[in-house]
Formats: C-alpha cells, sequence, structure tokens
C-alpha cells in the first residue's frame, strides 16, 4: 500500500558502495519502495571513501549543530543530503570528523580494526535517532541493515525507554554475512554504562555480528539479507522468536511492510 514513511538505515549503499550485496540489496529495496508512492529516506554513514563532489553531498545546516555525547565527549553531529543520482530519493548522511574522515570502513591500512569502531556505532545509531526527531517526521516503518544499524533498537529500548516517539513505528532487521570484527569488552562496557546501559548480555562477547544477533530479538521482524546466512547467524535465525521471512528479492519487499 503506497503512502507509507519508511526509513532505510544502512552502512551500505550503491552507489556508494559497490560490490556488496547489502548495498545492492537497500539501492533495489529504497527504489522500489519509493517508485510504489511511499515516502521513503535513506540514512547512512559519511564514510571517507564517498566522494562528496561525485555524489553533491551538501550539508543541512538546519539538521546539523547538534552534539552527541560518546563516553564523556562532545562529537559534533554534521547532516550532509543527496538525491541518490538519476533518482529523486534522498540519501541522509550523518557525519563526523573523527569517526568518518578516514579513508576505509573500519580496519586501517595493516588490517587492524580501528579501536573506537564502537563509539562510531553509537554515534551513529543515536544521530539517526535524534535527526529524525528533529525532522519531526515519525516513520511507519524502519528497516534496519548491517551492524551498525543494529544499535538502535538497543539503545531504543534502554537509553530512550521513555520517549514514545517511535511507539507506533514497525521496526524490520534484514541480516546479512558481513564481515565480523571485535570490540574491546571493557572498553565498550564504559561507554554503555556511560549511557546508563544495563550490563546487556552482548557485551560479554561484543562483536559486530553479535549485536546483529542481540537486535533480532528487539524487532518486529527479521528477514534475511543474503539467501543463505553463515551458521552462527541461521541459528539465530531460527531461535529468535521475532517474526520471520526468508530471504525474497529486493522488488517483492512490499510483501513484507
Amino acid at each position: 500500500m503506497p503512502g507509507k514513511k519508511i526509513l532505510y538505515v544502512t552502512s551500505e549503499m550503491s552507489p556508494y558502495q559497490e560490490d556488496s550485496g547489502m548495498a545492492a540489496m537497500v539501492n533495489k529495496m529504497a527504489l522500489r519502495m519509493y517508485n510504489d508512492g511511499n515516502d521513503v529516506r535513506v540514512f547512512m554513514p559519511r564514510f571517507g571513501l564517498i566522494s562528496e563532489r561525485k555524489f553533491q553531498l551538501h550539508e543541512v545546516i538546519r539538521l546539523s549543530g547538534m552534539n552527541i555525547i560518546i563516553n564523556d565527549l562532545d562529537q559534533p553531529l554534521i547532516i550532509k543530503v543527496a538525491s541518490l543520482p538519476g533518482e529523486r530519493l534522498q540519501v541522509y548522511f550523518i557525519d563526523n570528523e573523527e569517526y568518518f574522515k578516514r579513508k576505509s570502513f573500519y580496519r586501517d591500512e595493516e588490517g587492524h580494526l580501528f579501536d573506537d569502531n564502537d563509539e562510531r556505532g553509537i554515534f551513529f545509531a543515536r544521530g539517526v535517532i535524534e535527526t529524525i526527531k528533529k525532522l519531526n517526521w515519525v516513520p511507519d516503518v524502519v528497516h534496519l541493515n548491517g551492524w551498525m544499524a543494529s544499535f538502535i533498537p538497543l539503545y531504543l529500548k534502554h537509553y530512550y525507554k521513555n520517549d514514545s516517539y517511535f511507539s507506533d513505528t514497525e521496526f524490520v532487521l534484514s541480516v546479512y554475512n558481513e564481515e565480523d570484527g571485535e570490540f574491546s569488552k571493557e572498553e565498550i562496557k564504559g561507554k554503555f554504562a556511560f549511557d546508563g546501559m544495563p550490563e546487556l548480555k552482548v557485551l560479554e562477547n561484543p562483536t559486530f555480528r553479535n549485536f546483529v544477533r542481540e537486535a533480532m530479538d528487539l524487532v518486529d521482524i527479521v528477514i534475511k539479507g543474503d539467501e543463505f546466512l553463515e551458521k552462527d547467524l541461521e541459528d539465530k535465525f531460527h531461535q529468535t522468536k521475532s517474526n520471520k521471512k526468508d530471504y525474497i528479492q529486493p522488488e517483492q519487499i512490499n510483501t513484507i511492510y
């Protein structure tokens, strides 16, 4: 049914990332729902690999200027926007010089994971939530893609537990075989504790994928983003009590919402 307000939150979307199943899937889902007459918006990180000049990103002054406090440090939130090339679909980029200027995603040139990936995920999740509220745009559906987006349902359950802004919103999570990575247990525990978050089970073994697994239990619908999930994700997919949908072609996403 057209006329819905649908938000896609993702760490990857083509053409900003190429050669990624998630990036292609999100692009096709968002365009399908947009072309069906829905009010669709996309939020993603403005990784340094994304060319602002090529994709004509520009800052949205009225949305920028907020600070997100991460581990007792004020981090300025910058919002940039662009239209998907050749389309009218708007893509919003969460930006911050400290977290997203570097020219790679989660690892340095030597292949080591960045020490602040946890802060980057927290900043992205809270940045999306705060920006949507500032837009005064209440989505009917929020479709989460990627481990960074999986921080959102955790924060909504705990940090924003007394906030009713998303109380009528349906949350959907697509699960992909994305690269896994570890966080420092003590570091991430401290950062979550600073935000008043409880001792979550996932913090005993904090990895990219384990946050996705945790989020599966906190959303309304879980979808296989890849046709065949790797064993750890497949096992959790079958265990979760959330509603489940097997892999579908992106053109069929209108059968889910």
